[in-house]
């Protein structure tokens, strides 16, 4: 009898992965497939079970929240489940000239990203994690995981320059996501939503 799959559960830190492909040059690549991204780093004996996206809905620039809507709608439609932080106003000031600025801050997102995947691994849910980010914040959650959870596995996946060498030591192990697995990954230029309402990929993208 064949024993059953390791079950897996991708964490994808979204704005680490989005900033991480804008600045490796990769802007053509926003229109990404993560499920289909995901699935290709299993191998013959896992499963992928669940892909959670965290993110927060923009709220500050109107085109820029419509291009997003779109995406996010996309992500839905292919089996992803959204888990939403949110953004604040925050303001900077350069102790230079004294200038001060409003900017979006975005809140919750990393926090929201480590409770799941410490409630999962609590829950039983998955024998393996994937978790697409770069951040060292994670640290602290990749190691007790590891650390209790003797049957279970942490597994970085880095987006384009977002290599951690904190994060790679208390992995399992980790891999770089490439460009040629982004390009590979991207969704067709249309797509129909729900109630059959067209996505197109949007402008620019």
């Amino acid at each position: 009898m064949n024993e059953s799959k390791q079950r897996v559960i991708a964490y994808i830190d979204g704005s680490n992965l989005y900033f991480g492909m804008v600045d490796a040059g990769l802007k053509y690549c926003k229109w990404l497939d993560v499920k289909k991204l995901m699935e290709g780093f299993l191998d013959s004996g896992q499963s992928l079970v669940a892909v959670k996206f965290f993110t927060s809905r923009l709220t500050h620039d109107v085109a820029k929240e419509a291009r997003q809507a779109t995406y996010l709608d996309a992500l839905e439609l292919s089996g992803v489940d959204l888990i939403f932080g949110s953004y604040h106003s925050k303001t900077i000031e350069c102790y230079q000239c004294n200038h001060k600025w409003v900017t979006p801050t975005e809140k919750m997102t990393d926090v929201n990203l480590a409770t799941h995947l410490l409630m999962d691994a609590h829950l039983d849910a998955y024998d393996v994690a994937f978790v697409v980010s770069g951040d060292t914040d994670f640290t602290p959650c990749v190691e007790a995981v590891n650390e209790s959870f003797a049957s279970k596995s942490v597994v970085m996946l880095f987006p384009p320059l977002r290599e951690n060498e904190t994060l790679e030591e208390e992995a399992r192990s980790s891999q770089l996501i490439t460009k040629e697995k982004l390009i590979e990954c991207q969704f067709p230029m249309k797509l129909v939503g729900k109630d059959g309402i067209e996505l197109q990929k949007p402008a620019g993208w």
